[in-house]
């Protein structure tokens, strides 16, 4: 059973001043023109992103899956590797109340892309150092991420860059 609200004089101006919404769903209010060209790997390009960024704190960590997803896609060897507070973006005892089960819409973003991107052939690295800091576990970690040693940062940057990947580093504070 609905009830109706009773407004006041003002707040029946003040709804009715501007329509609502002033455009129906499905305009178009952005245009569709690409500006650069749609790159695909070239033979043996890599694409490598670092992500020392919190999930859900903002779209960070979510925004680099999803580009390493489009590289992998391209046709790009692509890795991800999370470090520090970007270690919880590769857990895969995320929910509430219980494992799995999304408290909100959204909450698995991050697992099921990981997934995704896994599935497709790309790498997911996790440093235990990272884990560590925070209290998460190894055996917590989404089937199929790779667990690395804290030292192991800089030589997979090094590695890399060495292979001539297009290195995108997200950092969050």
């Amino acid at each position: 059973m609905s009830e109706t609200v009773e407004l006041s004089d003002i707040e029946k101006k003040s709804l009715t001043e501007i329509p609502h919404p002033s455009l129906p769903e499905g305009s178009t209010i952005y245009g569709s023109t690409k500006v650069f060209p749609d790159y695909q790997a070239e033979d043996g390009e890599t694409y490598f992103t670092l992500v020392h960024g919190i999930a859900h704190e903002s779209s960070v960590s979510f925004v680099a899956v999803l580009q390493a997803t489009r590289a992998l896609r391209k046709g790009f060897e692509t890795a991800i590797y999370f470090y520090g507070p970007g270690s919880l973006n590769c857990l895969a005892t995320r929910g509430f109340p219980t494992t799995g089960n999304s408290a909100f819409p959204g909450e698995h973003n991050i697992n099921n892309q990981l997934k995704t991107f896994i599935a497709e052939g790309g790498k997911v690295f996790c440093c235990r150092f990272g884990l560590s800091l925070h209290g998460a576990r190894e055996e917590d970690l989404i089937e199929g991420v790779i667990p690395t040693h804290p030292l192991d940062v800089q030589d997979a940057l090094i590695h890399y860059a060495r292979k001539g990947a297009i290195i995108n580093s997200t950092y969050q504070l």
